[in-house]
């Protein structure tokens, strides 16, 4: 396993890590789940992501469980704040309160003390940022997170947190989680990255294969038992589209020609980007965590040739909205 540093902190991320979204707590069983964790630890993986939302709380519990028996400072542990987890006008948002709670209700979930990071899982409008920046940096004094960040907000967002921060000495925020994938890019490249070398944040991202679409699974219509095929997930259903698949048809013939899978290639090409910390995957079987980790190899193999041909195929289309 390579490690990167977490922006301009001195944290070393390992450059694939393990999520719990839709699995943990939810589409595999509880043994399963350990079953995955152990297998990425075993790859040298130390990042596994989470949150609050995941299977309403389930996932922090079931991860909580699987990393019972390991060292808790070899472990990179996140969860997330934002969504409404609890009863009342209060119980959603990026509130001093909210966020208070929030926390303490991961920690006892997952049986851990601290989180080595803690995300705002959205941008709250409704609250004032100078409010959630000095809840996280109390939260950082109080010893129960190490570094705090931001998911799915826009450059301008951080940019902001980031001012605030620094006129008031509190901590910054030191990471972004952005969706980040073939398909769904432009944002990443034209505003996150740039910023994240200009205020020394690092970038972590999600769904590197647009929820399976480029791992090729859907190249010959929607398969039986697939994630998009359960009832559950409807809403995700938009993104399997003729334009895309034709783009992931022709993308299987860059990953053939490299000897490599499909979902190799879109998660190593991930890693082309200077400023990518970690790529978050996600697994239903032990199978999935050693083919995701040989994703690694993918970045020396993509020649300025190798990437033209893939610019080539994804063309400058406007991205689709979830």
């Amino acid at each position: 396993m390579e490690y990167r540093r977490m922006g301009g902190t001195g944290l070393r991320l390992s450059e694939i890590s393990l999520g719990a979204w839709v699995t943990f707590g939810d589409q595999i069983d509880d043994r399963t789940a350990s079953d995955i964790l152990h297998a990425a630890y075993d790859h040298g993986i130390n990042f596994f992501d989470n949150a609050d939302i995941y299977a309403r709380g389930r996932a922090e519990i079931v991860m909580g469980q699987a990393i019972r028996d390991l060292p808790r400072e070899s472990l990179v542990l996140s969860s997330k704040v934002f969504w409404q987890t609890m009863e009342g006008p209060n119980g959603k948002g990026l509130s001093r309160k909210h966020v208070m709670e929030s926390c303490h209700a991961s920690l006892k979930r997952m049986g851990v003390e601290y989180l080595d990071l803690y995300f705002c899982h959205r941008f709250d409008s409704e609250t004032p940022v100078e409010e959630t920046v000095r809840a996280m940096d109390d939260l950082i004094h109080q010893g129960k997170i190490l570094y705090w960040g931001t998911s799915e907000w826009r450059a301008g967002q951080i940019a902001r947190a980031v001012g605030i921060a620094r006129q008031g000495g509190w901590a910054p925020p030191a990471v972004e989680q952005p969706q980040y994938n073939m398909l769904v890019r432009r944002i990443v490249e034209d505003e996150i990255a740039p910023l994240a070398d200009d205020l020394g944040f690092g970038i972590v991202t999600w769904s590197p294969l647009r929820s399976g679409l480029l791992s090729g699974k859907y190249n010959a219509g929607m398969p039986d038992g697939a994630r998009l095929s359960i009832e559950r997930f409807n809403w995700l259903r938009g993104i399997v589209n003729d334009a895309d698949v034709a783009k992931v048809r022709e993308l299987a013939g860059v990953a053939g020609d490299l000897g490599v899978s499909l979902s190799q290639l879109a998660i190593g090409w991930l890693l082309r980007l200077t400023q990518v910390s970690s790529v978050i995957t996600g697994a239903t079987r032990v199978e999935h965590v050693h083919e995701n980790v040989k994703a690694m190899t993918v970045p020396a193999m993509l020649t300025p040739e190798v990437l033209e041909r893939i610019e080539t195929i994804l063309g400058n289309a406007p991205e689709p909205q979830d």
